[in-house]
Order: structure tokens, then sequence, then C-alpha cells
């Protein structure tokens, strides 16, 4: 089964590994708009059910999501543009490999500091409760 799918979808489904595969600590904070899938009931129980935290970008307000939005667009520009999948697998496996490999480790980031993401993380770490990258 697909995980390109609508967020509806993703949080219905029993498999959601792009959701949870990663076993986010109490305290996660999912950002988005406030459009009507975001806004429902059931993805609100849904998020709540796994301690989730909702987070909505104000009305009118589109710096809220301009972080995910550049995101993105650099997804899109730097590998999804040049590529023609075959399969939703083909696209799922060489997205995840961007993400995880090249650009949370490898790609700078202007607004880092010119340094990754998983290097600003190290040399900056956030005490949070619970967080297991916080100890020692």
């Amino acid at each position: 089964m697909s995980t390109f799918s609508s967020p509806r979808t993703i949080l219905s489904r029993n498999d959601s590994r792009p959701l949870y595969s990663s076993r986010p600590h109490q305290g996660l904070l999912h950002h988005t708009d406030q459009g009507a899938t975001y806004t429902s009931v059931a993805y609100q129980q849904r998020l709540a059910e796994h301690g989730i935290a909702a987070s909505m970008s104000r009305k009118g307000n589109c710096y809220d999501n301009a972080v995910a939005e550049s995101f993105f667009s650099t997804l899109k520009n730097e590998l999804v543009h040049e590529r023609d999948y075959h399969t939703r697998e083909d696209a799922r496996a060489e997205i995840f490999e961007f993400i995880e490999v090249f650009y949370n480790r490898q790609r700078l980031h202007q607004t880092l500091g010119y340094v990754s993401p998983e290097q600003f993380e190290t040399q900056n770490p956030v005490p949070l409760p619970g967080c297991l990258r916080n100890r020692g």
C-alpha cells in the first residue's frame, strides 16, 4: 500500500509508518494550515491518540508555513522534478533516501549557518524531557 496519500489516509491506516516510524516522544508538535482535513475531528483525535500536539497556522498568515513550504520546494526542485517514477515504491524509496541521507545529514542549510540539520542538532542540543537524543 502506498505511503503517498492524503493526510487523512495516512492517519487512518494501521501501518502509517511515515508518521510513526520514529516513535515520537510526548510533546511532538504537528504543524499544519487550517485546511478541512487538519481541522476535522477524526484527524485531531488520531493525533491526540498518539500524544501529538496539533499546531495550526493563523488565518491569513502565510509565513507560518514558510519552513515547510521551503522544504517541499527544495524536494521538488532538487529531486522530484528531475525524475520519472514508475511506481510509488520507487518514489517512496528515493524520496526517503533524499530526506534521510542527503537533506538531513549532508545538505548545508543557509538558515542553520551552512551546516546540515544533523550537525546543527548535535551542536545545539535542546533539552526535552524524555528525549533519547539528549541523554549522555
